[in-house]
């Protein structure tokens, strides 16, 4: 018998599967972990999630491992060579905005302001738990999120993109009321 899940997983996709069950919604800690997240989040709008996970290894191969100083380097060969890079989302705005992203990544740490601290100061430290019934696409606080990350320069950082970071880096529980996963991430 299959494990009941969140009806957005396709039990036909391991891959799908393997990210719901083991990553999505479990609260992330890891500073340059969130940045990554962020940064994937940003190259999945206007496509699916599912085309951003199966080129993840790609995206990483790609971005040095998202280590943030060396992606803060990169500079007009880099972007070229991403480009031409069919292992990931070939967006020139998007790759440019995560470059920028990584240099901003960086003055916040150089200025002492931990990445993940930051992030967990707008739920206190607490992931939000919501109904596991209603499953909006934005929210009043992923609004001043987003907000905000545009206002330290940002981008690709819109109110349902930073909802769905929320849910993936567990800031928020969505999973389904009838999910497996449900319970055992509650706050």
């Amino acid at each position: 018998m299959a494990l009941p899940r969140c009806s957005w997983v396709s039990a036909a996709d391991a891959l799908y599967c393997a990210y719901h069950d083991a990553e999505w919604g479990v609260p992330e800690r890891d500073s340059r972990m969130l940045w990554e997240m962020l940064m994937l989040e940003g190259f999945q709008a206007g496509l699916s999630w599912i085309t951003i996970l199966r080129k993840r290894e790609g995206f990483r191969a790609a971005f040095a491992g998202f280590d943030p100083d060396r992606v803060a380097a990169f500079g007009p060969d880099d972007i070229e060579r991403l480009m031409g890079d069919p292992g990931i989302v070939r967006a020139r705005a998007k790759i440019e905005a995560t470059i920028r992203g990584a240099q901003i990544f960086c003055d916040m740490r150089d200025r002492g302001e931990d990445f993940a601290a930051y992030v967990w100061a707008f739920v206190d430290g607490t992931p939000i738990q919501n109904d596991g019934v209603h499953f909006p696409a934005k929210t009043d606080l992923s609004e001043v999120i987003s907000q905000d990350l545009k206002k330290r320069g940002f981008k690709f950082v819109g109110p349902t993109i930073v909802y769905a970071w929320m849910q993936a880096i567990g800031m928020v529980n969505d999973h389904a009321v009838d999910c497996f996963r449900r319970e055992p991430l509650r706050p």
